[in-house]
């Protein structure tokens, strides 16, 4: 049987939201408020990349893996909040097939 990670990711994510603040880490960033999660996804996007960068060095890349994970995690918390999640994402990603980044980059409006 296949685990559908993200899906049941962001199941638990949304009942945790409305938990007490005391009693969840998730719950409590959103009692934090956006600007809390947003900070975590900007925190976590810098580690990710320095330990990338790192595993250049090192050849280790278990720490981009891990960093990349809380990263994907905060980033799905800051979905949650804002009433989206992870099949968002996907159905994007998923209409951008077969499409030129360039042509993609340059169909958007500013």
């Amino acid at each position: 049987m296949k685990i559908d990670v993200l899906a049941e990711l962001a199941q638990t994510l949304e009942q945790r939201k409305a938990a007490a603040p005391d009693s969840s880490y998730v719950a409590s960033l959103h009692a934090k408020g956006l600007n809390k999660i947003l900070e975590k996804v900007g925190e976590e996007s810098v580690e990710t990349i320095i330990a990338a960068k790192d595993s250049v060095t090192s050849g280790d890349k278990q720490d981009v893996i891990y960093e990349t994970a809380d990263l994907w995690f905060h980033t799905l918390v800051m979905l949650s909040h804002l009433d989206l999640g992870p099949e968002d994402v996907l159905h994007e990603l998923a209409r951008r097939f077969n499409l030129s980044g360039l042509e993609e980059k340059a169909s958007r409006t500013k």
